[in-house]
């Protein structure tokens, strides 16, 4: 038994030797699949208006193809395919800005400097927040801000109530299609669903192993403002939203189209109707008029679109359809493998709730880590391709008119976190849509920055959305947050870091450099440090206790802004060298960088300090970690090269977990990253442990609660990160490996420099790993603890010597 194991390692480790220097070889494991042998109760219709969760929505399986996200339910009698399009917004274009906000702000430093923490957040609370509703405290669906929407629903009534048997639903994530499988009156039927980029529709195809067998009717609703009417064999819904000022906004349009072989179809202006077919395909395309475009938003051609791309559609076989979708989603998708199971596990042997259920109960599944590692990439791919608006709070999967949080863009952590995996997991060019919105926010956070602060350059605080709102919130409790905009930038820096595009840098250098712009007229000297501190802000979401016993939120240099603004400064400085741009406003920011407060203090009791003073926090476990953003995803701290530093970061990490931090699903997710960073393995894995048992539905969509994708996406970035690291100015191996992910390989993650890496490892230790880039490439990489330099030869792959 013992040499068969040996025997089959060696003839693992020799295919992957043969075969990871191939990008076309890096493909997943086959067993990649969210499965069920029940369906998802399409009836259950939760409030439409009500922030809580559907338990039967996050069962659903999703689908997307960045602009149009599907929720596939699979009930037999009745079919439900919830539809979401990536701009449904109400609300519109709004004057926020504040222009009250600045003869207020030097009242409100002198207060501060003072230690007058009351009186300060209570003034700033008065004066520095936005006019109007706001984001209407989260609920801003008839309001100007608007929120992010459902669609509507594809509603499919087989008009049969019989018994089914042998039912078999899944999510194939190698190929992104969903597929219905079961048995009633001793037919066999089979339903395929997926969404097509390349042809912009969805498809959905109705089978059966016996002819005449497939009847059913289907319509299309929406909770409000619709009317569906036949046009042309289509079935069309459309309607205009509320632009949140009592009139009308963005208008939409779905169109449907039923492709029969043999039987009838019958259009209506309420349904289409098919009876005694062999096969039916549906073909359904969405559009808005939106467009991003600051200052008018508006433009889209969506009528001609949703025409053009049934007609297109129609046109084409099944399995051209299939073929076109399959090939465009495995480009990317294809790219990373991770595996860590023993090959002699079927790990798509158990149902997913089933296995989710396990885990809670304290069963190790090494499979379940693979799926929701490999489930992120697939939503990022879902939910934002390039050319498209950036994935939101929810992805692009929303069953409600008005959305928790709106649905919106908070850039206190979420929509970062949303992209940490882009890079790594090698999905540049998902990246993309977070640049477009960001360079489309310039405008409006010019005019904040003008009205709100009598500054140059542009700033945004808290939230944003489609809109380009970018003033402070309505409350400066968590609204008062003008460091948004820096950590927006940030990805910038690392997206050129990972992928060494010049032209990229070139075209957002203007936006990074007016952010610069703005902290260089904000920033004001400490009287007591001679530091220059941002303020007045906040430390996000998170509460102090001042001196007098207050609770505050307001105050000067919190640790979070601080390393923002200087994280900021030094990439505006590596990305102006890397352009060769050298001119006195450079200079001048390298200088006020140097005079900066780095925002890196250690308080008494060994912990990293939040806050510019020592205060205790009035929330010792609370969710948000911002303090900490110079460990992950900053690279300020680093056990190398700043150990003191480093084991005051893991105290304060310590400190919120013990005292209930990390409850939140994206909290724990960001728990994993940091940990990685300090190299505590055993941690991370417990953090990535805590949402799975405590933050995960049974569709595998994670809950804060209720459902937010971004602990998605920062799980699967977590995992990357126990990986593969690459911020120290080396490629390190396994840097963060847990003692129970004794042996596996990881082929296809991306290192800064613009390299590929794969890796394999027995008993912890790495036994095969090669690094892939162009020929001529220098670098080092950090192997079982040991610094080596590199070279890439001319067949651009490097074996590392173990």
């Amino acid at each position: 038994m013992k040499n068969a194991k040996i025997i089959k390692f060696i003839i693992l480790l020799l295919s992957i030797m043969l075969g990871v220097g191939c990008k076309s070889e890096n493909e997943p494991a086959d067993d990649l699949k969210l499965w069920y042998q029940q369906p998802a109760n399409a009836l259950t219709y939760d409030n439409p208006n009500g922030w809580e969760d559907d338990p039967e929505w996050l069962k659903a399986l999703p689908l997307g193809n960045g602009s149009l996200g599907v929720m596939v339910y699979g009930d037999v009698n009745h079919e439900r395919f919830q539809l979401s399009e990536e701009s449904m917004w109400s609300g519109s274009p709004h004057e926020s800005d504040n222009p009250e906000a600045f003869k207020f702000q030097e009242k409100i430093r002198e207060l501060l400097f003072e230690g007058k923490y009351k009186e300060a957040t209570d003034l700033a609370n008065r004066t520095q927040v936005c006019i109007g509703d706001g984001s209407g405290h989260g609920n801003g669906a008839n309001v100007p801000f608007g929120c992010f929407q459902t669609l509507g629903d594809l509603w499919i009534d087989n008009e049969n109530q019989a018994s089914y048997e042998n039912y078999h639903r899944a999510l194939n994530l190698m190929d992104a299609v969903v597929t219905v499988e079961y048995n009633q009156n001793d037919v066999n039927f089979k339903r395929e669903i997926f969404t097509s980029f390349p042809d912009q529709v969805m498809v959905a195809r109705f089978t059966a192993d016996k002819k005449s067998s497939i009847s059913f009717s289907c319509s299309l609703s929406r909770p409000e403002r619709f009317k569906t009417y036949a046009e042309n064999d289509n079935l069309v819904m459309s309607g205009t939203l509320s632009d949140g000022k009592g009139g009308n906004g963005l208008e939409y349009m779905a169109r449907l189209k039923a492709i029969n072989k043999n039987g009838e179809v019958v259009y209506t202006d309420s349904n289409i109707r098919i009876k005694d077919a062999d096969e039916v395909i549906l073909l359904l395309s969405v559009s808005t008029d939106y467009v991003l475009d600051y200052p008018s938003y508006k433009g889209r051609n969506y009528v001609d679109i949703t025409k053009r791309n049934i007609e297109n559609a129609s046109k084409k076989s099944f399995a051209d359809l299939l073929m076109r979708h399959k090939k465009e989603y495995q480009s990317y998708f294809k790219r990373v493998s991770f595996d860590i199971t023993s090959k002699n596990v079927n790990g798509d042997s158990i149902p997913t709730n089933l296995r989710i259920q396990n885990f809670k109960e304290g069963t190790m599944d090494f499979h379940l880590y693979e799926l929701v590692f490999q489930y992120g990439r697939y939503l990022l791919i879902s939910s934002s391709r390039p050319g498209t608006l950036p994935a939101n709070l929810q992805g692009i999967w929303a069953n409600k008119i008005q959305t928790p949080w709106n649905g919106d863009y908070h850039t206190d952590i979420n929509v970062e976190m949303n992209y940490w995996p882009a890079e790594v997991t090698n999905l540049s060019e998902m990246h993309l849509p977070f640049f477009d919105l960001l360079a489309n926010i310039v405008g409006p956070g010019n005019k904040t920055a003008k009205i709100q602060y009598h500054n140059k350059g542009w700033v945004a605080h808290t939230i944003t959305n489609v809109w380009g709102f970018t003033s402070p919130g309505e409350s400066a409790t968590w609204g008062m947050y003008p460091a948004g905009g820096a950590w927006l930038c940030q990805h910038i820096a690392e997206h050129y870091r990972f992928t060494q595009d010049t032209a990229f840098l070139v075209k957002m250098y203007p936006v990074i450099k007016d952010a610069v712009e703005f902290y260089m007229d904000w920033l004001v000297t400490d009287p007591e440090t001679g530091k220059l501190v941002s303020g007045p802000s906040i430390s996000p979401e998170n509460t102090f206790i001042a001196p007098d016993g207050s609770k505050c939120q307001i105050s000067m240099g919190p640790a979070h802004d601080q390393q923002l603004i200087w994280q900021l400064f030094d990439d505006f400085g590596m990305i102006s060298k890397e352009l060769r741009i050298e001119d006195n406003f450079v200079t001048e920011v390298e200088k006020a960088k140097n005079q900066l407060d780095r925002g890196l203090k250690i308080g008494s009791d060994g912990r990293l300090m939040e806050w510019a003073k020592e205060y205790r926090e009035a929330e010792p476990g609370h969710r948000h970690i911002s303090h900490l953003f110079s460990v992950y995803p900053a690279s300020q701290i680093t056990p190398a090269r700043s150990p003191e530093l480093s084991i005051a970061a893991k105290k304060s990490l310590d400190f919120r977990v013990a005292h209930g931090g990390g409850h939140t699903g994206w909290s724990a997710a960001w728990l994993i990253s940091q940990y990685a960073r300090l190299k505590e393995g055993e941690n991370a894995l417990r953090s990535l442990n805590g949402i799975i048992s405590k933050n995960i539905s049974p569709n595998l969509f994670t809950q804060h609660p209720p459902f937010q994708i971004d602990a998605n996406f920062g799980l699967t970035a977590g995992i990357a990160e126990m990986l593969l690291q690459s911020h120290e100015g080396c490629i390190e191996f396994l840097p963060a490996l847990p003692t129970q992910w004794k042996e596996g390989s990881v082929k296809g993650l991306k290192a800064r420099g613009n390299y590929e890496v794969n890796i394999v490892w027995k008993e912890g230790r790495i036994v095969y790993a090669e690094i892939i880039g162009k020929e001529g490439q220098k670098g080092k990489y950090k192997i079982n603890g040991n610094i080596k330099e590199f070279q890439i030869p001319n067949n651009g792959v490097c074996k590392i010597k173990i």
